[in-house]
């Protein structure tokens, strides 16, 4: 019984949690997203002769390389030609999605920790690791037909006021055009992007119990009490693990986006990679990562301290 209401209790705190970083965070993604696509337009640059080292300087020349636009261009791009609304295209079904994933995902973190623990030495890296891997695992499973409907939607160009495809409209147009097989496109780069989760976790764990050895040595051990510090720490905490685990595993999120393309030459994961690494080089891996730390790390550090907080203030005190 009382293991029942602990997993309720992770379900409902993890729900809560995803959807207030999902909401605040929704602009950056959609253009995280767009960053990351093919269909991003590369802006050639231009040198001087004299830049390139000739003595005629005879002015420009030849395009010598090409760059991926900033996020304020984009940003700039999608107010212009789309509006402000595009910046919100995909939160539909990521409200939809993004409850049910965390509440998976901290349910299954929270049971996989509590089985791996009468395993491995209790609260290791070990433990972390293994328990966050599973938990990724079952919720990219479970939650990729969501994520796809909702990376389509994003990557959705209309001219301002045209009719945009809701999303029921979009998962109806990917099952008449690709069938069940299209809902899981992009699930091995989630699957690679597991280690992100690892990464993440770990950090935070082991941030978390410094955390909680420093609060415990400056004499708090007998009230068992949070104040707004430690929450305030655990915010540092889950923003600095997100941020390390994002740079260090970043590519995979190119490959997924590439992968859920419509009508993309993208085929499988190993495939992707190659082709982007020739065409457009191995800095296209990173393309789209300033918008995804903008994004990622606040709302890591929203959604990993409103869990603890409302875990703590839900679950039962000592009396």
């Amino acid at each position: 019984m009382a293991q029942s209401k602990d997993t309720l209790l992770h379900l409902l705190a993890g729900g809560c949690a995803g959807t207030v970083g999902a909401i605040v965070t929704c602009p950056l993604e959609v253009i995280k997203t767009r960053l990351q696509s093919s269909g991003i337009a590369l802006q050639p640059v231009y040198y001087s002769q004299v830049q390139l080292g000739t003595l005629s300087g005879g002015g420009v020349v030849r395009p010598t390389t090409s760059v991926s636009p900033s996020v304020l261009q984009v940003l700039k791009s999608i107010l212009e030609k789309e509006g402000p609304k595009s910046l919100f295209r995909g939160l539909g079904p990521n409200l939809i999605g993004v409850a049910p994933s965390r509440a998976v995902y901290f349910a299954s973190y929270s049971k996989a920790k509590e089985q791996f623990n009468g395993i491995f030495v209790p609260n290791s890296s070990l433990v972390h690791m293994c328990s966050a891997g599973c938990a990724a695992f079952v919720t990219n499973t479970m939650m990729n037909p969501i994520w796809m409907v909702k990376t389509r939607m994003q990557l959705e160009r209309r001219v301002r006021d045209s009719k945009q495809m809701n999303g029921l409209q979009c998962a109806r147009y990917v099952y008449q055009t690709e069938g069940i097989r299209g809902f899981y496109r992009g699930l091995t780069a989630s699957y690679a992007g597991i280690s992100e989760t690892i990464i993440c976790f770990v950090i935070y764990e082991w941030l978390k119990k410094h955390l909680e050895e420093l609060h415990l040595s400056a004499g708090n051990a007998g009230t068992g009490e949070k104040t707004s510090a430690n929450f305030l720490g655990l915010m540092f905490a889950a923003a600095f693990s997100k941020g390390c685990a994002s740079c260090i595993a970043y590519p995979h999120e190119v490959i997924r986006t590439r992968l859920r393309e419509e009508g993309s030459k993208y085929r499988t994961f190993c495939q992707t990679a190659r082709l982007v690494a020739r065409e457009e080089g191995y800095a296209a891996f990173y393309r789209g990562l300033l918008a995804q730390l903008f994004r990622q790390i606040p709302n890591t550090a929203i959604v990993l301290s409103t869990y603890e907080l409302l875990v703590y203030f839900l679950r039962d005190k000592p009396k």
